[in-house]
């Protein structure tokens, strides 16, 4: 249950009206001493970070302003594609519901809060009105006709795993919250594929991994004990017959009838997603202190293992191999590594042990070999398509957070470069539903250059950077005018109810994080600075441009 305290903080985080300028209050506390100086690196990295970040969020704002003028009028959601006859044009929840919308929400949120509090919840009241086929299950929507297919699982899936748990995971208890909460139980209600654990969505990896890992973070955020015993339903019909009877791999498909499956183990998109829900299950499960999470560690240690064994040389994963003797099946590289390497992470926060730990971050420190790489060949461009980028720096970003590896960092600002040279004039890249990948993956990294600080709204001209000086912050802030800033705190305790920050598919990083009740010194060096709670801090104080110095004061 989250406290009536941090629902008021995430409410402020959303607020976006008036100006709260900062009223200049001081204490003896704060009036006794002044602040010291930072290392002139520090600020130079701050600066530096804050054009990168500049330069991040105004592409994902081209991209936002360039796919509202294709909605459809009548109920303001988005095509999927653009490269059709407008009369074929067609919503899917598991297209432009999960890869595209989502991400436009979390730009305007921090763009242009009108938009976010006004055409974007219209478009989840619309998504609602127009496209729940059965219960709150949606389907796929023509434009053209206003025909509504019969309930996806597969749309509801991957709706909730690639978009709204994202939304949620940064934003809170917002209406997409709710949205993914009765979506997913009538979901899995509607589960159709029997098997001697219980009705499961699918008899595929991808689509059963979807449920598990929106349901293992749902289990902790709602207390309803339905969402739990649905994960242990999945997780059961894995560890206990899947993997036992594929070498101790997911399989791409399985039937739960005849007990066989292909003996594929597919590591990139539409098929690792079992992978990563197997793992949370695990830490949820030892989080909650149960005794199945003896039995689940056997299991998903030997899943693990097993995928390194699979990898190449540099700790690479292919896209797929063969589930018994581990050669590959596509020699082409995942660019959904790091998702996987994610997962391995997870084991190691859980477990402690050291083996996943430098796994993660060998795969780090090869990346510089991977520079301009083609990750996801076609489309006759030159260096594949921008999606492969997408998901690649996606994964890497995860890692980095938690393993600062200098030759990752370097290979993301590299990377981010080359996919921020795929974007047209007009904003668009390949005029299809996953550009909102390229939102993602962009507002990932402005955060990363900005250690989670952010402008209440960002405007073009607004620079906002940030690096850290043993453990105090150092902000660098460009703007026309004094700006409402505000700073992140720990989500995955406040909202994900999770006691460890473990790393996870569709987060958002925490980088630099005040604590709610903790006394912080804002302020220039050289000068007394203001004192403010950590909760203040969240809600956003008002700066002047320039360079700011933030520590923590030791109670007393």
């Amino acid at each position: 249950m989250i406290s009536r305290s941090v629902l008021i903080c995430a409410a402020a985080l959303l607020a976006t009206s008036g100006e709260l300028r900062d009223p200049q209050v001081r204490s003896p506390a704060n009036s006794a001493t002044l602040i010291a100086p930072v290392a002139s690196a520090a600020i130079e990295r701050a600066r530096v970070n804050g054009v990168q970040f500049e330069t991040s969020v105004a592409a994902t704002q081209r991209l936002l302003q360039v796919w509202l003028t294709h909605a459809d009028a009548r109920t303001l959601l988005l095509p999927d594609r653009l490269d059709t006859e407008r009369t074929t044009w067609i919503y899917t929840p598991h297209n432009s519901g999960a890869d595209l919308y989502p991400y436009l929400i979390l730009t305007a949120q921090l763009t242009d809060p009108d938009l976010y509090q006004g055409r974007m919840l219209e478009m989840l009241r619309n998504e609602v009105r127009y496209t729940s086929a059965k219960a709150s299950v949606p389907g796929n929507l023509t434009f053209a006709t206003g025909e509504l297919s019969g309930p996806s699982l597969f749309g509801a899936g991957e709706y909730a795993k690639d978009g709204l748990v994202a939304v949620t995971e940064y934003l809170g208890r917002t209406p997409w919250f709710s949205r993914m909460v009765d979506m997913t139980a009538d979901a899995m209600e509607q589960a159709p594929v029997r098997s001697r654990f219980g009705n499961l969505p699918a008899s595929d990896t991808e689509l059963n991994g979807d449920y598990l890992q929106t349901l293992t973070r749902l289990a902790l955020m709602t207390s309803d004990r339905r969402f739990l015993d649905w994960a242990r339903r999945i997780g059961d019909a894995y560890l206990d017959e899947v993997l036992p009877g594929n070498f101790g791999v997911p399989g791409m498909q399985w039937d739960f009838s005849a007990h066989t499956g292909d003996r594929r183990l597919r590591l990139r998109d539409h098929g690792n997603e079992t992978v990563v829900g197997l793992t949370l299950l695990l830490a949820l499960e030892h989080q909650l202190g149960t005794d199945r999470e003896p039995r689940y560690r056997v299991a998903v240690q030997r899943m693990l293992d097993r995928v390194l064994e699979s990898a190449q040389p540099d700790g690479m994963l292919y896209n797929e191999v063969d589930a018994e003797t581990l050669k590959p099946l596509d020699e082409r590289l995942s660019d959904n590594w790091g998702y996987v390497y994610g997962a391995m992470y997870t084991y190691y926060q859980v477990t402690g042990e050291p083996k996943y730990r430098d796994a993660v971050r060998r795969v780090l420190a090869s990346l510089p070999k991977y520079r301009k790489y083609v990750w996801e060949p076609g489309r006759s461009l030159p260096l594949g398509s921008f999606d492969g980028y997408a998901d690649s720096i996606e994964g890497a970003i995860y890692l980095v957070n938690r393993e600062p590896v200098p030759e990752a960092f370097d290979w993301i600002d590299s990377e981010m470069k080359v996919m921020f040279a795929m974007q047209r004039p007009d904003g668009h890249l390949e005029d299809w539903y996953g550009e909102g990948n390229f939102n993602r993956t962009s507002l990932l990294y402005a955060y990363m250059k900005s250690l989670g600080v952010r402008p209440a709204r960002w405007e073009p001209g607004v620079r906002l950077g940030a690096a850290l000086d043993g453990t105090r912050l150092v902000l660098s802030l460009t703007a026309p005018s004094p700006r409402r800033i505000q700073f992140d705190y720990a989500r995955h305790r406040r909202v994900m109810n999770l006691q460890q920050n473990l790393v996870r598919l569709n987060e958002f990083p925490e980088w630099f994080t005040v604590d709610e009740n903790t006394l912080y010194r804002v302020g220039r060096a050289g000068t007394t600075g203001d004192i403010r709670l950590g909760s203040e801090l969240i809600a956003g104080v008002t700066l002047d441009a320039g360079d700011w110095i933030v520590e923590a004061l030791n109670r007393q």
